[in-house]
């Protein structure tokens, strides 16, 4: 089937599966699952307080079906691009489950705190060795990473790296979900970066891409501020995984770091407060992670999504100077 058919039919059925999903969802989940707000966030931020979160079932479950359908009708003749859709959809499908649970602590606890780090860390540890283990026996993939100029051999060190990028980059989105339309609109931002990158490689990533764009647009109809319901670390967690599979598709997995720059600085910003803290009893931003910075600073929740999209945009066009197709 052509690629374009593909990617129209990936980004239609994510799109309109999640916006049929959402609509129903949100009525069922505002008597049975409403987010606990953080007490030590912005006082502003207790007026969402009974909102319902796990949203992001609605697109976790849409973008799985499109990618599996996808796969199915690729692997017939493209196998190893099928097969490469069905790896990631897995590996993202499997950090939103690690949401779930830790999502359904939180609600049964009735506080912002579910699954502790180490378990969380566990668990994704296992799915980051189970999809790179998956990607070399199914799809050949060695330790030669592509740059600009050459490639370089890392050799054993490789895999430490990428489970380094993996296990950073999901927990990062993560942190990035902390205004409405936030984590949905970099994601958004993010696919369309790797749908223009990733269109001249194979068939897998500008579906996959297609995919988080569709389903992304679909939440943020619901999500925009005033968000009628939030994503959950259900939804952070899977757009974290399968944003960052793709730079391992395209064997450029050090690409992700200028593509997902807003969850690498939100990400960085709270190590910064944590360390400068303990080291000096002081804090480097007035709330970490850096969006509840900028919203200290007068910044309303739609100016913070528009900025991380332009940056995330801007590094991205900056990092293809560096790398070849």
């Amino acid at each position: 089937m052509d690629k374009y058919i593909l990617c129209a039919l990936s980004f239609l059925l994510s799109i309109g599966l999640t916006l049929i999903i959402e609509s129903r969802l949100i009525p069922l989940l505002s008597s049975k699952a409403k987010q606990p707000i953080y007490e030590g966030g912005p006082s502003w931020h207790m007026k969402k307080n009974g909102t319902p979160t796990m949203g992001g079932v609605a697109f976790v479950v849409s973008i799985f079906l499109s990618l599996t359908i996808a796969a199915i009708i690729l692997i017939q003749n493209q196998k190893a691009e099928g097969i490469s859709i069905l790896i990631s959809a897995i590996f993202a499908l499997g950090n939103s489950l690690v949401g779930v649970f830790d999502d359904l602590m939180k609600l049964h606890k009735e506080e912002n705190a579910g699954l502790t780090p180490l378990q969380k860390l566990g668990l994704q540890l296992i799915l980051s060795i189970i999809f790179l283990m998956a990607r070399k026996h199914f799809l050949a993939d060695n330790t030669v990473i592509d740059f600009a100029f050459t490639k370089i051999d890392f050799g054993l060190l490789y895999y430490p790296v990428a489970i380094f990028l993996l296990l950073g980059i999901v927990n990062f989105a993560n942190l990035t979900d902390g205004v409405d339309g936030l984590a949905s609109s970099v994601a958004v931002a993010m696919g369309t970066v790797f749908l223009i990158i990733g269109y001249s490689f194979s068939y897998d990533i500008p579906i996959i891409s297609s995919a988080i764009i569709g389903g992304g647009c679909g939440f943020l109809f619901f999500n925009i501020n005033p968000a009628k319901i939030f994503m959950g670390d259900t939804g952070s967690l899977f757009f974290g995984a399968l944003t960052v599979s793709l730079a391992f598709s395209i064997n450029k997995p050090l690409l992700i770091i200028p593509i997902g720059i807003v969850y690498v600085i939100e990400g960085i910003s709270v190590i910064l407060q944590v360390l400068i803290f303990k080291l000096t009893k002081k804090r480097l931003f007035k709330m970490a992670p850096l969006h509840h910075h900028l919203e200290k600073c007068g910044f309303s929740e739609n100016r913070i999504c528009v900025i991380s999209v332009i940056v995330t945009l801007i590094f991205s066009a900056f990092s293809l100077l560096f790398l070849r197709s």
